[in-house]
């Protein structure tokens, strides 16, 4: 975007000009995008034409969308100035993916052959780490935010190796489930929600209650992911599917136990447990092990309990908004909420 566009696109935010404010997001986007795909450019050929696929890919870049809204919703004005740190947001996150893939063995990442799958293990880990650190020339000039986001990035690692611990110790019960999607991915979404509210100087009100929101829809976004994991297509879905309940990982890997009534808290940890259990191990079943575990997951009803827990966190995310001004972003907070337990991929 040039530099007379993006002094129309503030200006007609700064205005309040909402007569096309679906146009307006989409500008800010593509500016994400745009930071995105410069930042990574690189004379070492590999790592920009890894960063470059993997980018060009698209995805559902819920997280950086979930930033410049919380930023337009609390009042602010200027893109440019929200727009990296929202690119930075995506970058960890698809860092994190190209790294999972490595972990998982996954071929097929947003429609596309995954990183390792084309370059190999060791430069899909180097693409990984590269953009992680890109990050860091991302936040550079942002202060304090990267206190915040130093946090998320960590939980975020610790989450994933939770998740590998407990797999590999065969100790996966609903608690530890729920403490592995609280930091692996509701963080994310959770400080996504904060920063965007930040940049802005939002009030104390405000900033928690985007916490909230961002954190509800997190947990809520792991646990439809973890379902489509399970009953998804595979070409839809445009990633490797089954890879976590054959693993041992997800909400269908879970020991059946508890009440299934989740509640979420941005420390972390819920004052509920999670939904949808089993075995998820597919012993016993020589034909086909996955089908056979799908089959019996869903006529236990335990997707439909996972399903009923991502809803009511959705409800409850928006319900936090009700501080916010009454505008089109918050509307636009409250459309991105449903579209997580609403997806197909």
């Amino acid at each position: 975007m040039t530099t007379k566009q993006m002094a129309s696109l503030n200006g007609n935010v700064a205005n309040g000009n909402n007569s096309d404010v679906q146009s307006i997001i989409e500008s800010a986007m593509q500016t994400v995008e745009d930071v995105m795909h410069n930042v990574v450019n690189s004379d070492v050929d590999v790592l920009q034409s890894a960063s470059h696929h993997i980018l060009a890919a698209g995805g559902k870049r819920v997280r950086p969308r979930l930033l410049m809204l919380s930023y337009l919703a609390t009042g602010g004005t200027n893109i440019d100035h929200a727009a990296p740190v929202a690119a930075a947001l995506e970058l960890v996150h698809t860092a994190s993916v190209v790294h999972d893939d490595i972990n998982d063995h996954g071929v097929l990442r947003r429609g596309r052959p995954s990183v390792n799958a084309i370059w190999g293990r060791t430069f899909a880990l180097l693409t990984g780490d590269y953009l992680f650190t890109k990050v860091y020339e991302l936040m550079a000039g942002y202060g304090d935010l990267n206190v915040l986001f130093s946090e998320a990035t960590i939980a975020l690692v610790e989450g994933e190796t939770l998740q590998a611990a407990a797999v590999k110790n065969k100790q996966f019960d609903r608690e530890t489930y729920m403490k592995i999607i609280a930091r692996k991915t509701a963080v994310l979404f959770k400080i996504g929600a904060m920063l965007g509210g930040r940049l802005n100087n939002a009030s104390e009100k405000q900033l928690n209650a985007l916490e909230q929101y961002g954190y509800n829809i997190g947990l809520a976004f792991q646990i439809i992911d973890d379902i489509l994991d399970i009953v998804g297509d595979e070409k839809e879905l445009g990633k490797t599917s089954g890879i976590d309940l054959d693993q041992g990982k997800g909400f269908a890997s879970v020991e059946d136990s508890g009440n299934g009534n989740g509640h979420g808290h941005s420390n972390g940890h819920t004052n509920g447990n999670g939904n949808g259990n089993g075995n998820g191990n597919g012993n016993g079943t020589p034909a086909d092990p996955m089908a056979e575990i799908k089959r019996k997951l869903i006529s236990a009803d335990r997707i439909d309990r996972a399903q009923d827990q991502a809803h009511s966190l959705v409800q409850m995310a928006i319900k936090d908004l009700d501080v916010l001004p009454d505008t089109p972003y918050r509307e636009a907070l409250i459309d991105l909420a449903y579209s997580v337990i609403n997806r197909t991929k």
